[in-house]
Order: structure tokens, then sequence, then C-alpha cells
């Protein structure tokens, strides 16, 4: 009965992330955010990093759903859109907010992702 409830709750409160499939794809998320700060996470499924900070994202996104929308964006299924943000490592982190870059790290330095993202939400 608690796990019920506790999925219930997080579905209430929004997404965790939204997975893009395209550039169109992420073009379209982006403007739908408006205001809201969007994190978009360069990452690849192969890559050890990615997987530990991934969760740990998901979680902020839930928590903050009404103030950020995440964005994952795998690399080798997106290759231009990796290319077009000059992404050289993963997870790479870019902070875009009324579709301005703000900011961008490389790293799974979850302090500084969560400080980051307090900083500009």
């Amino acid at each position: 009965m608690r796990v019920r409830s506790i999925l219930q709750g997080r579905k209430r409160k929004g997404k965790m992330s939204i997975h893009i499939k395209d550039s169109e794809d992420l073009k379209t998320r982006l403007a739908e955010a408006g205001e809201k700060l969007v994190v978009i996470d360069f990452m690849a499924t192969w890559c050890g990093p990615c997987k530990m900070i991934g969760p740990k994202l998901d979680e902020m996104a839930t928590e903050m759903a009404d103030s950020i929308v995440v964005l994952k964006v795998d690399v080798d299924e997106c290759e231009d859109i990796a290319t077009e943000y000059n992404i050289n490592s993963m997870p790479t982190f870019v902070f875009v907010k009324s579709s301005k870059k703000l900011e961008e790290f490389s790293g799974a330095n979850v302090d500084k992702l969560k400080n980051t993202i307090l900083k500009h939400k």
C-alpha cells in the first residue's frame, strides 16, 4: 500500500525527465518550458558516471517539477544535438532558461548539479 501511495505522489508532481528523440523534439521541449529552468543531461547508456548521477537528477526533477524541466539526450542516438552543443564528455549538463544558455559543466558531481540548479531556478 505504501509503495502505491509513493508512486501516485510522484505522478502528481510531474514527469521525472524527458528523453529527447531528435532535434525537433528538443526545440519543442525548450519552447514548452517557457520560463522554467531546463537542465539538458547529455548522457550515454554505457557511461558509468551517467548511470550514477541519472537517478539523482531524476529525484531533483521530481522534487522541483514546478520550476525545472530535465531533458535527457543520449549522445549515441542524437549525435547531431551533441555536436551542436560541442559535447566532448559525459555526463555534461547544459542549463537553459528562456532559450538562453546560462551555464554548463561536465562530470557526475551531485553537489555541483544541485547548486547550479538552485542558482538558476
